[in-house]
């Protein structure tokens, strides 16, 4: 395996990345999967990847959560005695902490909603990497108010 020291180009053809390198006679293509070499795309590189990825894990995450949301919804209508078990149940740390959780997945959600639509409607600059990470400062700072109130 010769190691590839001056790449000029890489793309992608289905799975496979490919590069042109600049010491290659006629700048042939080598395939790097086989080359034993490890590429990351260039999108996912981008510093936003991680917040379209905590948006997109927190958008699931919250959807897991509605059916329980909606069960506990239904003791209150159903079963009295089995919704007052739950809620002493709620007392416990460990759900306590769930809840401080599941208020930051909904501020991280909200805030990566509100960045999308400004990417989305508004002219963009430089500025996107700072808003992005105030975004996430800010939606650390809502469930941490929260999870100290609770407490």
């Amino acid at each position: 395996n010769r190691l590839i020291r001056a790449p000029i180009d890489v793309f992608y053809m289905g799975h496979r990345a490919w590069v042109i390198c600049s010491g290659d006679a006629g700048h042939s293509c080598r395939d790097l999967s086989y080359a034993g070499c490890f590429m990351i795309r260039p999108h996912r590189r981008h510093p936003l990847f991680l917040a379209f990825l905590l948006h997109r894990t927190s958008g699931i995450l919250l959807a897991l959560f509605l059916p329980v949301h909606f069960w506990v919804l239904s003791l209150a209508l159903t079963d009295a005695a089995a919704f007052d078990g739950f809620i002493r149940f709620t007392d416990l740390a460990v759900v306590k902490l769930a809840e401080g959780l599941l208020i930051f997945l909904l501020a991280v959600h909200i805030f990566g909603g509100l960045r999308l639509m400004a990417l989305e409607w508004l002219p963009w600059t430089a500025m996107q990497k700072q808003l992005a990470a105030g975004a996430i400062a800010l939606s650390c700072f809502v469930s941490a108010t929260f999870f100290l109130q609770v407490i």
